[in-house]
């Protein structure tokens, strides 16, 4: 008996949500599930990536507040054994609404630290419906325990499942991948990836790279976002000659390959896939310690370490200590390898939904 399943989504933009579904929906067994996709809007690039036989369903609705009807009419059309819920938002509203569907297992992924995350007072209190989901996917032990202690989710609703990376996609991008133009010999580079908002910490990274003015060492930041102007003006004010700017880059890859350290800045994250990307291209991370799975990647002293990004003076010197000791690329890729491959964690998500 195949079990049927929709995936709910905004869109299949490259995120790390959409990233997730996408593998997910590609890798389920045929012979025990049959995967569709929900789409608010369909447009994206891993519409590209998607297998042929995951049907998608288009509700042409592109605000996520009037998603809600045309999402609750497909689920009773459609009578699916699971819905799968892969976007906080959706997951909050939806959550009111399981009870009309005694039939169909419901599941929510959650993608942040909540807590920190949904500010919006109308949005949290959805969260009181939360226990309503047969199971709450948490991607770190930081975000169970905040579901638990500032939500009240009853503990046996949740179940953490770790991000996995896509090693073999990542080998062949690498492999595919020449030094990039602005990445100088005659200096050290520094990779930082990222959506230019509050949350992800560049102010920060700046600051400290005002303390490293006078060091041959280059920033790349890779991403594209609503701070860019304020972080353009941030970086002409501290001078910062060494700062470039990438925009989004189709192949970060290509930046990882080459980089002498990955940096995250970020003032809190969900289970930041770019740490797990830049250990999967065998790079040495620095990371802030901010809530978020960090501490369940990073392997100190193997793959990485941790600091507070916001004492400007040490961070600026980890960095620098960092960048002059001598790692092992291949150890780096094996730390992750181990724990967060595809096929690892793939597996722990086919448990889930045939043991629902």
């Amino acid at each position: 008996m195949k079990k049927s399943i929709i995936f709910i989504l905004p869109d299949l933009e490259t995120g790390g949500a959409e990233r997730i579904v996408t593998t997910i929906a590609n890798h389920l067994p045929r012979d025990r599930f049959l995967p569709s996709i929900l789409l608010l809007r369909k447009e994206g690039a891993y519409l590209d990536f998607l297998n042929a036989d995951v049907e998608i369903i288009d509700i042409k609705t592109p605000r996520i507040r009037h998603s809600l009807k045309p999402i609750l009419i497909e689920i009773k059309k459609r009578k699916p054994d699971i819905v799968f819920s892969g976007f906080g938002e959706v997951n909050a509203y939806l959550s009111m609404f399981t009870k009309l569907f005694p039939k169909t297992k419901f599941i929510a992924r959650e993608t942040n630290v909540v807590s920190q995350h949904v500010t919006r007072k109308e949005i949290r209190f959805f969260y009181n419906f939360y226990n309503a989901y047969d199971r709450i996917i948490a991607q770190s032990n930081d975000m169970q325990n905040d579901l638990i202690s500032n939500f009240s989710i009853k503990k046996n609703k949740l179940v953490k499942i770790n991000n996995p990376v896509d090693l073999d996609f990542i080998e062949k991008k690498m492999s595919e991948s020449e030094r990039p133009a602005k990445f100088s010999h005659q200096y050290k580079n520094v990779v930082a990836i990222g959506n230019l908002s509050a949350r992800k910490g560049f102010d920060n990274l700046l600051k400290v790279f005002a303390r490293l003015k006078n060091q041959n060492i280059m920033l790349h930041i890779l991403g594209e976002g609503k701070d860019r102007d304020v972080l353009l003006e941030m970086k002409e004010m501290l001078g910062l000659e060494h700062v470039i700017f990438h925009g989004k880059q189709g192949n970060p890859y290509q930046y990882l390959k080459f980089a002498d350290l990955f940096v995250l800045s970020s003032r809190y994250e969900g289970f930041p896939n770019v740490l797990l990307e830049a250990g999967a291209c065998g790079v040495y991370a620095l990371a802030n310690s901010c809530p978020g799975g960090i501490d369940e990647i990073i392997i100190d002293g193997i793959n990485g370490e941790m600091a507070a990004i916001e004492d400007y003076d040490n961070f600026a010197e980890r960095i620098k200590q960092a960048l002059y000791q001598t790692v092992d690329k291949d150890n780096i890729k094996a730390s992750i390898k181990s724990r967060f491959s595809k096929e690892i964690i793939l597996k722990q998500y086919e448990d889930l939904l045939w043991n629902l």
